[in-house]
């Protein structure tokens, strides 16, 4: 294996396991297998040596420390998802580096975005994430309270929220590369974790070693800039992806569904179906049902949970609901504040429009030419309608500036959340790239097919990019 060659060439260095301002611990129990510390950084870099924030940072050691070839960092997405601890990425990967996540600023255990001071205000915020309106009825009482949940991030979160984008925590990544005495940053980043890594690259071209942008997102989409009035989770094009992916899928099972009529009775009251993540009876609505299936299209593995769901949704009858059925879930469990935390940064980062009305209009839009997912990814943005804050310090391109070549992987059957137009547009977008497509449908196609895995080994070891127009067919068990 290319990797194990080059460690033998690389036995004699020594690669430090603790950098000035880092000083590793133990983790929690359920993370013994991870070191853990925590790192200052400025709360803006306008003013280096002012407020400090602190970052909660993760390191998974390389399994065979004596031949390590260094450090890659991690980001899982989101924004508003814990990078702390970094999964293993590939088994050669953790062999011989060490990987190396955190929490972006505001989020999990870094210094996070406080926007509520009572339990009960949290009630406010079930009734906006996670879920959305379908009747344009319903908008109006949907986006007062999309505002009441701002309002209060306005009067409790204190500074932070106006130094949340990327291209701060890209800056906060690259103190941390310099901490743990790397002169270049290798990097692997999904979904979001993209946009942090093509923001990076734009800031510091000259620092960039070896980068793998899985499930990409469109950089110049996302910052929106010659788009302003239309809501980034619009300009991103999630719901076609979404719908792409449910093609993908209905073609391979050769189910016998419509989704659009199972929508279509779904609007009409909830249908009770064994519901396929607990094996008991549960209510689904229109809204639980499209977040279900969302979240189902994000892994090819859910298939056949998925054909159950739209199966039995199909031939369901519609009756009285029972007391005793629960109501599948309809919102998306996440800690509340880190939920802000993202969408402080997903709003300080793009261009979207200034009349909170836009969005109902853009999501009857929307539906129309994607039922349910349309609506849904339309309201994902809705904190921005309102946000209060801004940051100053966001980045908005260029994104080509000369740097190492980037490898990019995206799945060409349908990806529900980046959809797989806008990996081909990245490519173009950032110069020096090159896309690496799975022959599947999903969110992330790492650890879903041993040619992937392999060329993201090649990658990291070598710097050896996989051809052009390249597709991987998937494997099973991703090996």
């Amino acid at each position: 294996m290319i990797l194990s060659t080059v460690a033998a060439l690389a036995a004699a260095l020594t690669i430090p396991v603790t950098a000035p301002g880092l000083t590793w611990g133990d983790c929690d129990p359920a993370h013994a297998a991870y070191r853990c510390a925590t790192f200052e950084v400025p709360l803006t870099y306008q003013d280096p040596a002012g407020q400090k924030i602190q970052l909660a940072v993760g390191r998974l050691p390389a399994t065979d420390q004596r031949h390590k070839l260094g450090t890659i960092f991690y980001n899982p997405g989101g924004p508003g998802s814990s990078g702390r601890y970094a999964p293993a990425l590939t088994p050669a990967v953790h062999q011989y580096y060490d990987i190396v996540g955190f929490d972006p600023r505001g989020v999990g255990a870094s210094t996070p975005l406080q926007c509520f001071t009572d339990p009960s205000e949290l009630a406010t915020l079930q009734k906006v994430y996670g879920t959305f309106p379908v009747a344009t009825a319903d908008a109006p009482g949907y986006l007062a309270d999309a505002k009441a949940v701002t309002d209060l991030c306005a009067r409790n979160a204190g500074p932070l929220i106006n130094h949340l984008s990327t291209a701060n925590v890209a800056r906060d990544l690259d103190r941390l590369r310099g901490a743990l005495g790397e002169s270049k940053l290798r990097y692997y980043g999904k979904s979001y974790g993209s946009v942090v890594g093509e923001n990076y690259a734009n800031l510091f071209p000259d620092k960039v070693d070896r980068f793998v942008l899985d499930a990409v997102d469109d950089p110049a989409n996302w910052a929106g800039v010659d788009n302003p009035n239309v809501p980034v989770s619009v300009r991103l094009g999630g719901h076609f992806g979404s719908a792409q992916a449910l093609a993908s899928f209905k073609a391979a099972c050769e189910c016998s569904f419509s989704f659009e009529e199972i929508l279509q009775r779904l609007s009409n009251g909830p249908l009770t179906v064994v519901d396929p993540d607990t094996g008991a009876p549960a209510a689904f609505t229109y809204q639980s049902t499209v977040n279900r299936v969302h979240a189902y299209l994000k892994d090819a593995k859910d298939a056949p949970k998925l054909a159950t769901l739209l199966t039995s949704l199909t031939t369901a009858q519609t009756t009285a609901q029972s007391p005793a059925v629960r109501t599948a879930a309809t919102t998306i469990p996440t800690p509340a504040d880190s939920a802000l935390g993202g969408a402080g940064t997903l709003c300080a980062d793009t261009a979207n429009p200034t009349d909170p009305g836009a969005w109902p209009k853009y999501a009857a839009e929307a539906n129309q030419v994607v039922p349910g997912f349309g609506a849904r990814d339309t309201y994902a943005s809705i904190p921005c309608a309102t946000w209060p804050a801004g940051d100053p310090d966001r980045y908005r391109g260029p994104w080509n500036r000369p740097t190492r070549p980037i490898l990019l992987l995206a799945n060409r059957q349908g990806d529900p959340e980046t959809p797989y137009d806008g990996a081909r547009r990245a490519e173009r977008e950032l110069g020096n790239a090159r896309l690496l497509s799975l022959d599947t449908w999903g969110h992330g196609s790492l650890g879903h097919s041993a040619c992937v895995d392999s060329a993201v080994d090649r990658y990291f070891s070598a710097g050896q990019l996989p051809p052009k127009n390249a597709v991987c067919p998937v494997t099973v068990n991703g090996r």
